[in-house]
């Protein structure tokens, strides 16, 4: 069997073997962020409330302090925004902890805009 070089006319199609490449640009957006909250009770201790903050959001004590008196005064405070799996792994971590410990804190999340 002979081997025959291909010609640019041989191509499918035909033609006069020109092509045109189109590029694709594939446009990658970030995920969603989710802000997690906390929610005032009157029954949680504030000092509890501190300890969750220090411990879970990594908050040094004073920080941990003013993000507390906001919760205490305007009934919740955003407590860090988090990628969705992050956000609801800290809102399970906080709401397991306060069951252990008898406390009804609520922590939640929402979608940030």
């Amino acid at each position: 069997m002979l081997l025959q070089p291909l010609k640019m006319s041989d191509k499918p199609g035909g033609g006069d073997g020109t092509s045109v490449l189109v590029e694709t640009r594939t446009r990658t957006r970030r995920p969603p962020l989710y802000k997690v909250l906390l929610l005032n009770d009157d029954y949680t201790p504030m000092e509890f409330v501190v300890h969750v903050l220090e411990r879970f959001f990594g908050m040094n004590h004073a920080q941990a302090f003013e993000i507390m008196l906001t919760v205490h005064k305007k009934g919740l405070a955003v407590v860090g925004v988090f990628s969705h799996e992050i956000a609801e792994t800290k809102v399970g971590q906080v709401m397991d902890f306060a069951r252990r410990h008898q406390h009804p804190l609520q922590c939640t999340m929402e979608r940030e805009d």
